[in-house]
Parts: C-alpha cells; sequence; structure tokens
C-alpha cells in the first residue's frame, strides 16, 4: 500500500469510527426531480433518498405532489437527506430558475432529472395533430428539458461543481417508428436526444454529464385501463418485448440512480435504453412472461 492509499485508508476508518461516513451512493448529492408526483419520478424519488441525497420533488399538481411526499417519506425512512416539494411548470423559465436557485441554501444543484413531459390524447399523426396539441407538447417537453439543463449548467458554474449530472427523459419512440402515432410526442422525444448530446459534449470538460433515459412503453395504470380487456391491443404491443411483458417505473428508476451516481463518471451523451430488449427484437420468444419487480409506490 503507497503512502496516499495509506492516508485515505486511514482517513476512511476515521470517519467510519466517528460515525461521519458517507452513506448511499448519492450520499451529499442535491437533486431535482421534475414530473415526481408519480410514475419513473416518484420510484426515482424514493431510491434517490434511500442512497443518500436531498431531493427536491416538482410537478404540476400540487394535491398530487403532497400524496407523493407522504408516500416517498413512507418509503425511506431512514432517509438520512432533505425532501421538499415545489410546483412546477416547467414549460415557464421562472418556474424552472425558482426551483434550482432554491437548492443555493442546500449547497447547490448537483442532479438534475428533466423527466416531465406529456403524451396527449389528441396527438396522432400529422393530419390530425393540431398546431394547439403540436406547440402544448414541444413547450413541456422540449423547452421544459432546456430550462432544466440551462439552470442547471448555471447553478453548477455558480457553486463551482467540478460534477454533475443531467439526465433527461426521451423514449424509445425516437429512436423506432410506430405506427400508431403520436407525433408530436415522438418528434418532442427526437429532439431531447439531440440536445442531451449536444449539451454532453459541449459542457463534458466542466465534469458535467448529460444523458438521455429512454424507457420503453410502461405497465401503469393509465395503460392498463387504455388497454382494459382488449386482447389483441393488447397482444400487439406485448409481442414486441423478449420478455412478454411491459416494463415496470421501478426499472426505469434504477437506471436514473446510475447515471445520477459517479459510478457512471464515464458515461456521457448516451441514449439510454431500458426497454428489455425491444428495440433490438425482431422475432420474439414464446412462453411466459418474466416476473416484473415491485414498485415502491404500488407496494
Amino acid at each position: 500500500m503507497n503512502g496516499f492509499n495509506t492516508l485515505n485508508h486511514m482517513a476512511n476508518e476515521a470517519q467510519v469510527a466517528t460515525g461521519l461516513e458517507p452513506r448511499g451512493r448519492l450520499a451529499g448529492k442535491n437533486a431535482i426531480i421534475t414530473g415526481a408526483a408519480g410514475g419513473i419520478g416518484l420510484e426515482t424519488t424514493i431510491l434517490f433518498l434511500r442512497e443518500g441525497a436531498s431531493v427536491l420533488m416538482t410537478d404540476i399538481s400540487e394535491p398530487h405532489l403532497a400524496k407523493a411526499l407522504s408516500k416517498a417519506k413512507e418509503m425511506a425512512p431512514n432517509a438520512t437527506g432533505r425532501v421538499e416539494t415545489m410546483k412546477v411548470d416547467v414549460s415557464k423559465e421562472a418556474d424552472i430558475e425558482a426551483a434550482v436557485q432554491s437548492l443555493d441554501s442546500w449547497g447547490g444543484l448537483d442532479v438534475i432529472f428533466n423527466n416531465a413531459g406529456i403524451m396527449h390524447s389528441d396527438d396522432a399523426d400529422a393530419v390530425d395533430t393540431s398546431e394547439k396539441i403540436w406547440d402544448l407538447t414541444q413547450n413541456i417537453n422540449v423547452k421544459g428539458v432546456w430550462f432544466g439543463s440551462k439552470h442547471a449548467v448555471l447553478s453548477l458554474r455558480k457553486h463551482k461543481k467540478t460534477r454533475g449530472s443531467i439526465i433527461n427523459t426521451a423514449s424509445v419512440v425516437a429512436l423506432v417508428g410506430s405506427a400508431t402515432p403520436q407525433l408530436a410526442y415522438t418528434a418532442s422525444k427526437g429532439a431531447v436526444l439531440a440536445m442531451t448530446r449536444e449539451l454532453a459534449i459541449v459542457h463534458a470538460r466542466e465534469g458535467f454529464r448529460f444523458n438521455a433515459l429512454c424507457p420503453a412503453p410502461l405497465n401503469t395504470p393509465l395503460l392498463q385501463d387504455w388497454l382494459g380487456d382488449d386482447q389483441a391491443k393488447r397482444h400487439r404491443r406485448e409481442v414486441h418485448f423478449p420478455t412478454g411483458r411491459f416494463g415496470e417505473a421501478i426499472e426505469q428508476a434504477q437506471a436514473v440512480l446510475f447515471l445520477a451516481s459517479d459510478e457512471s463518471s464515464f458515461v456521457n451523451g448516451t441514449d439510454f435504453v431500458v426497454d428489455g430488449g425491444m428495440t433490438k427484437a425482431y422475432v420474439t420468444p414464446e412462453g411466459p412472461a418474466t416476473q416484473p419487480p415491485v414498485n415502491f409506490a404500488r407496494s
């Protein structure tokens, strides 16, 4: 053991002896999660708290945020970081700026998960999608990510951080086509991929990493209600998954945790696909589906 490693080992032993050692994969990090009131955002909040982060949960709905905060505290009872909520409309830059600046008193932002987005029921193809729906979708899904990324960079610089992780939610629909179109949504997620890639290169020498999460369709109550008892409709989608099932929000949250942590220090500019192999499949296996993990928020 060389001199540096000896000193480092002694310092770690001293921290353990005094009970001051960092705990968790995100110990000491301050994070903002948009769209935190449910789904991937809530599952990520719970994981972040369990791994030592302090989290500002943001969403457009204050009542849903209040319920989500209660659930997060229930599922992370031993969290050492703080957790707070703030109503944020990500399409409004002032809201994003206020959320990011609110972390100044915590020591500044380290991680932002730009997760808020919409997939409107009136979103269709090029002929039937209205300009109103197009603009609404781009304002939330694209401008919201731009505003979050912009103010994350400004905060990281303000606090002289040499590491930062920005994770932006895209989708597998930005990688593959679909005969059941939601064109405004698809275009918005393609924009997120391109924007994330460029930001990753621009800010690489500052130590600020940008990665895009690309989820496959998830098993949510909204999706299950929409599919209902229509077996043909369900099969048309499930058949594309080698695992025979939709993804779960917790599986996406685990990927976000990795991207937020220093374990992913050399992961930058990626289209981080979490889809059970869907985008790599041609003919999928037969047989029973694999068993999904349990989500925190539905346990």
